[in-house]
């Protein structure tokens, strides 16, 4: 959907809600003329209505500002292609099969691009019972250690969490040309491919 200011995004909505002038109206404790004006962009919403709109619409504060809600294309299922979102202030790690905002701790985040990992930089990869054994020499410590691994195949993503201090040992089952990805606190997003 693109539309150009802040009254087209909320007509918009309110239609997709099917919900008349009114019944928005009455939501936000204002007239249905208020609702009209701001449509017809004759007059803005208060700050104050920001994030009562947001939230009725389910939408973010930003699109709402921008006036225009981003729409995404459907994306074809290689998990391959997985997007990875990581927070620096929580290490929290978010994933996505396209484009999308994403915000944590207050702040957006932009998707990492993964570098492939030079030969000091790869992990160590063997066979154990039909797996794959997946371990490092990082030396994992507070400072500088190794957050997640995910390991891909056209149709499957798998994510292990890692914690500081923990010798990295991973299994996995064994598939064909699967990807692994890692996310190294000072080297950023790794990965491999395997055979």
């Amino acid at each position: 959907m693109k539309t150009n200011t802040i009254g087209d995004v909320i007509a918009y909505l309110r239609k997709e809600n099917n919900w008349t002038q009114k019944q928005l109206a009455e939501q936000l404790n204002v007239s249905d003329r208020t609702i009209s004006k701001w449509e017809r962009n004759v007059g803005m919403p208060d700050i104050s209505f920001l994030p009562n709109l947001a939230n009725l619409f389910q939408i973010d504060i930003e699109s709402l500002l921008k006036g225009s809600l981003q729409i995404n294309q459907f994306v074809g299922g290689n998990m391959k292609n997985t997007k990875f979102y990581v927070c620096t202030h929580c290490q929290n790690v978010i994933t996505a099969t396209s484009t999308v905002d994403v915000i944590c701790c207050g702040r957006k985040l932009e998707s990492l691009v993964p570098q492939k990992a030079e030969e000091h930089q790869q992990l160590i990869v063997s066979e154990v019972d039909g797996e794959w054994y997946i371990s490092s020499h990082h030396p994992m410590t507070k400072e500088h250690y190794i957050s997640f691994i995910a390991a891909m195949t056209g149709d499957q993503l798998q994510l292990i969490k890692q914690y500081p201090e923990w010798a990295l040992q991973v299994r996995i089952p064994k598939k064909k040309y699967m990807k692994i990805c890692w996310y190294d606190t000072k080297d950023g997003l790794l990965y491999q491919l395997l055979k």
